[in-house]
């Protein structure tokens, strides 16, 4: 009487079964939130945050290969030592001790075998069962009470299968296991019979003491790449701020340059990219600050030339135009061919004498000497007044109400009042309409004309210096520069002047300004 060969393999092909240690432990759930809170207020376009971010995930993908394998290597070496130990003894003990049963035992002495085989296994139980003559006994032993009823019945049927002999396997019968889980508890449970007739065996051995090892080891592996991950960030901020720190320095640098401290110079250390990075920056910083002193010059000593020319120019015109007011008031007694030669003069005088003064204010403002003399004005009589000044009564409408007051510069609104509505006049044609309005803290002043208004591609340019639409609008003999002063004196009271062609037809030029100036400049002084 002999037992078959165990074979492990096809036990394991016939009786595939769920594995339970196939899972392992989870990652612990407070992970997440570290990381969470780690990154907590960090930009996704940081550039710091994304090295953190790539260290961290080539260090996990690093960590839990390595741990998954370590895991499953270690997982196959236990298990498969467990069983392979278990199965040997029990086929061992089954050729031993069953086999040398009577062909008919009896209950009591398949109990006692049970128990002999038992006692010398390595922690598991034995079931020996015996049908004949369609009677039933069965003896069990060991720490694990179990019946038939817990074997699976596929692991039954693969026992009793007879299998054919051959020269290369004379074995009717072989050992067959399989791993079940029970309750949640894992179980090796193995069988096999004698052949020839004898009684069939089970074996079923905990592997809770293995589970708990495999538990352990995963836990040990989860820490391991915790503290791998963690190392990771650690060293991509390290890294992050070694790469970091000049490339903030340059930003640095090069906000100080758009703040015009063109002076400013990187610190060059090292001979890595980094540093050719600096040097770059130095060499274009120096070129820029040339470059820039350079214009600098250039347009000071082009406003030195026009603020000296218009000064000098300032005696001459003035004997000139003392001249052409004496001429123009004996125009009348003059020989009638030289007449129209006398009132060009004049007319050309005044019009020079207009873009000398014209010259020497866009120089007080290039130089930034010009300011603002307050006034406490009533607006509508500060219009009333431009217009009758200039004899514009019959050509103009007033909408405003009295008791408007601002604080302006009376000089320099009339400047800006007298460039709109004497463009307005001699462009758009009249009647041109002036209405004033109070909208919050700002003073709203709109002049309309009653001209075809401002062709699209003329509007960006209107403020331009001597810019003058003459393919659209008729010949003009201004200078090109009022539009621009007007501009000029709304910026420097804080406010600004819009163009735009009106819905009902026409040029609108809308102006805002504080209605207190005083505040908004002391307002800008406080935030410097």
């Amino acid at each position: 009487m002999r037992t078959a060969a165990a074979r492990q393999g096809r036990g394991s092909a016939l009786l595939a079964h769920p594995d339970p240690y196939r899972a392992g432990r989870r990652l612990p759930t407070g992970l997440p939130a570290v990381i969470r809170a780690l990154f907590a207020g960090r930009r996704w376009t940081s550039l710091r945050l994304r090295l953190l971010v790539v260290f961290a995930l080539v260090a996990l993908t690093a960590a839990v290969s390595a741990s998954g394998i370590a895991y499953w290597l270690n997982r196959e070496a236990v298990l498969t030592r467990t069983q392979d130990a278990a199965l040997g003894d029990f086929r061992q003990e089954m050729q031993n001790r069953a086999a040398a049963l009577p062909a008919d035992p009896t209950q009591e002495e398949l109990q006692h075998t049970a128990e002999m085989m038992a006692g010398s296994s390595p922690g598991y139980s034995v079931l020996l069962v015996d049908e004949k003559g369609g009677r039933k006994v069965s003896g069990s032993a060991g720490p694990d009470a179990f019946s038939l009823d817990d074997v699976p019945k596929s692991l039954q049927h693969a026992v009793d299968d007879r299998q054919k002999t051959t020269s290369a396997d004379d074995a009717a019968y072989h050992v067959y296991w399989q791993r079940t889980k029970p309750d949640g508890n894992p179980y090796l449970v193995g069988g096999t019979r004698i052949v020839g007739g004898g009684p069939t065996g089970y074996m079923y051995k905990s592997l809770a003491q293995e589970r708990d090892d495999l538990n352990a080891l995963a836990w040990s592996l989860t820490i391991a790449t915790g503290l791998a991950l963690l190392g990771s960030a650690l060293l991509a901020q390290a890294a992050a701020r070694t790469v970091l720190r000049p490339v903030q320095r340059l930003g640095d640098a090069a906000r100080r340059l758009g703040e015009g401290e063109l002076d400013h110079r990187l610190e060059v250390s090292g001979t890595d990219e980094l540093a050719d990075l600096a040097h770059t920056f130095n060499k274009t910083a120096e070129a820029l600050e040339k470059k820039v002193a350079d214009m600098s010059a250039r347009e000071e000593s082009s406003r030195r030339f026009v603020a000296d020319m218009s000064h000098e120019l300032r005696t001459p015109l003035t004997a000139l135009t003392a001249v052409a007011e004496v001429l123009e008031d004996e125009v009348e007694f003059l020989d009638p061919m030289i007449a129209p030669a006398v009132g060009l003069v004049v007319s050309e005088t005044r019009r020079l004498n207009d873009l000398v003064e014209n010259l020497m204010e866009v120089t007080r403002f290039d130089a930034g000497t010009a300011r603002l003399v307050l006034d406490d004005v009533d607006v509508a009589d500060q219009v009333t007044a431009c217009i009758d000044t200039r004899a514009w009564l019959d050509a103009v409408e007033l909408d405003a109400e009295r008791g408007i007051v601002a604080r302006l510069d009376p000089r320099r609104l009339d400047v800006i009042l007298a460039n709109l509505i004497g463009n307005a006049l001699k462009h758009g044609g009249s009647p041109v309409r002036v209405s004033i309005r109070v909208e919050g803290d700002w003073l709203v002043i709109a002049v309309r004309d009653n001209g075809p208004g401002i062709p699209e591609a003329v509007l960006p340019h209107v403020f331009d210096r001597f810019y003058k639409a003459s393919a659209s609008r008729p010949k003009s003999d201004g200078s090109g520069l009022g539009l621009s002063i007007a501009m000029e004196n709304a910026h420097i009271h804080g406010g600004d002047i819009t163009a735009e062609n009106g819905a009902e037809g026409g040029a609108l030029f809308t102006l805002r300004l504080p209605v207190d100036v005083g505040k908004v400049i002391a307002g800008d002084d406080d935030e410097a």
